[in-house]
């Protein structure tokens, strides 16, 4: 496994060319059939000089730093230097491009290694690329992180970046048998990422278990607290429209690790978003308009070579006139949900990642509806793999935290992970 070959690295157990080595032969195996990464020249001869650089720069096994070693997938909307940004574009690189994002210097700085670019849809939104679900290809992986979750879900890296507008996060980890970590609004850096709608934009990860991505977090998140948490947490289930959703596989799956958890913590169900369509009109309405601003000089110069999803979300976009009461509207949603959860005494909610499997075909990358709401009001969340369907799709649950509990949810999602993980 990837996870024990990075231990050995780190504690000097194999050479920097046995490590290399090793990600690559797991990558040549995994990778043509599933399309996770950008490809690159020389991707090994680079991560050799790197590895063999950070071996010198860190000599001693004790003083390493935190990530030592681990290697990173990057969703193409991330600048990373020495690497080209095309964001899953037909627009000319050289109009696209930025300065390192944040992100990826932080986990540089940590010692990680980027193993590549990996597959985004058009500017993070709905037109796919060409990855595939890493434990079925016939079926997508999801998108717009679809690179990334494809390549934890196959194994060809430790971390990866993602980011979530709607569900980008949550949904592909959810679809590729991964941990996706979305967190509070903001608590990630944006800077040096292509937005999509700067109002919803997450930075989020993703990673094989709760515990890396707990070690991600710590060096990423601003002001990072460490959490242990030896109580249980309430956990609330939102009943009424938005759980109607959800496909009947999906209802019947988390009805069954609903039965898991009731053993071990006490589950409240709560009446919640009576007003789902609305929350749904409104985050679109907020989102389009953030992408016409967001694009409006690329998109007069190029508008020719945008897909026509992207043009049509353009033109929606321009056509909102309520964006500021829109934006209020937002912001009561997410103090009413603060309300809830503090009047029912509600640590978590618990609520499927996505409204089913992964669909089958490479066209769509699915529904991201079961995720919107958390991302909207920018409460923390996590995706935690469970177990397979018969067709070998993971299922997942997704946990989700009050504003700013990111070190909490983690705690508790470690904790609750021991329960319901079969994967």
């Amino acid at each position: 496994m990837l996870q024990s070959v990075t231990q050995a690295f780190q504690k000097n157990e194999v050479s920097s060319r046995e490590f290399i080595s090793s990600l690559q032969s797991r990558f040549d195996s995994r990778e043509p059939d599933v399309l996770a990464f950008i490809s690159e020249e020389n991707r090994f001869e680079r991560l050799q000089k790197e590895a063999e650089e950070l071996v010198k720069k860190y000599p001693d096994v004790n003083n390493r730093p935190p990530l030592f070693g681990m290697t990173v997938g990057v969703k193409d909307i991330f600048h990373v230097d020495g690497f080209t940004t095309q964001a899953g574009s037909k627009l000319p690189a050289h109009d696209i491009q930025g300065n390192e994002a944040t992100s990826v210097t932080k986990l540089k700085n940590a010692g990680a290694l980027v193993m590549g670019k990996t597959v985004t849809t058009e500017f993070a939104y709905f037109t796919p690329g060409p990855t595939r679900n890493p434990h079925n290809q016939n079926h997508t992986p999801g998108g717009s992180s679809s690179g990334s979750a494809a390549a934890i879900g196959a194994n060809l890296c430790d971390i990866a970046l993602g980011t979530q507008t709607i569900g980008s996060v949550i949904r592909p980890a959810a679809f590729c048998g991964a941990v996706g970590f979305k967190p509070t609004y903001e608590r990630i850096s944006r800077e040096g990422v292509i937005p999509l709608s700067p109002s919803f934009d997450h930075v989020g990860i993703f990673t094989n278990n709760v515990k890396t991505a707990k070690q991600v977090a710590s060096v990423l998140l601003e002001n990072w607290r460490l959490e242990t948490r030896d109580s249980k947490p309430v956990l609330g289930i939102p009943e009424g429209k938005y759980l109607e959703n959800v496909s009947k596989e999906g209802r019947k799956h988390f009805e069954s690790i609903c039965e898991l958890l009731i053993a071990n913590y006490e589950l409240r169900s709560v009446r919640a978003m009576d007003d789902f369509d609305e929350i749904k009109s409104r985050h679109d309405a907020i989102m389009s308009y953030d992408a016409s601003q967001v694009h409006k000089e690329w998109f007069a110069k190029h508008e020719s070579l945008y897909s026509q999803k992207f043009s049509d979300l353009v033109k929606r976009g321009r056509a909102v006139s309520n964006y500021k009461s829109q934006i209020e509207a937002r912001d009561k949603f997410r103090n009413q949900i603060n309300e809830v959860m503090n009047q029912n005494q509600i640590d978590l909610w618990i609520c499927p990642p996505a409204i089913g499997v992964a669909p089958k075909g490479l066209d769509s990358t699915g529904d991201p509806v079961m995720c919107l709401p958390w991302t909207q009001i920018g409460f923390s969340a996590i995706n935690i793999p469970t177990t397979k369907n018969e067709d070998n799709l993971p299922l997942g649950l997704q946990l989700v935290g009050k504003w700013n509990s990111d070190e909490m949810l983690l705690a508790w999602a470690e904790q609750i992970e021991k329960v319901v993980r079969k994967i």
